[in-house]
């Protein structure tokens, strides 16, 4: 069996991995700001920025609605109800500490390069097997399979949901300082 030849950059399947790297290079730029920026608005905008991505990436995997989905819950209401608690919050004075911590420095920064290395060879000498069926992605097959097959999760998360709603009227009823 001859080895076949990377796609050429301008065909169907190179321009398909193009889309795939844009969507990679979105979402970590969108992460790498919400975790570096210092400021709280500048840390949400990341958020949109790496849900925009992530939705790319389901749009990619043939899932529109899941896209969809992830646009309006995530990079609306998520990402709106962050802004209101953000401005809804009293200003607090802000206090510069350095890292006090062994793993926020440069030793947190190699282990995180290993785990991207290890992560990288293991996806490069991995033999991907294309899938010969895609799903549809339709709603009714969705909600075919939240009621059958995966039923036990989705009332998991129902729970995860409910016990942090919880959680943020209890925070909330104690007030301000």
């Amino acid at each position: 069996m001859t080895p076949v030849p990377p796609p050429a950059l301008f065909s169907a399947d190179g321009m398909v991995g193009l889309i795939f790297l844009v969507m990679i290079g979105v979402t970590l730029f969108g992460g790498f700001i919400a975790a570096t920026a210092e400021r709280l608005v500048r840390a949400l905008s990341g958020i949109v920025i790496c849900f925009t991505g992530v939705a790319g990436f389901y749009y990619f995997l043939n899932s529109p609605f899941m896209a969809m989905m992830q646009i309006l819950i995530y990079v609306g209401a998520i990402c709106v109800t962050i802004s209101f608690a953000i401005m809804l919050a009293a200003p607090e004075e802000k206090i510069k500490s350095s890292p006090s911590n062994m793993l926020s420095g440069p030793f947190g920064f190699m282990i995180a390069a290993l785990i991207f290395g290890g992560m990288t060879a293991l996806a490069l000498t991995t033999e991907w097997q294309v899938n010969a069926k895609t799903a549809s992605g339709s709603v009714r097959e969705i909600g075919i399979h939240l009621l059958t097959t995966y039923s036990m999760i989705f009332e998991l998360i129902s729970i995860v949901l409910l016990i942090a709603i919880i959680g943020s009227i209890v925070i909330a009823r104690g007030g301000r300082n």
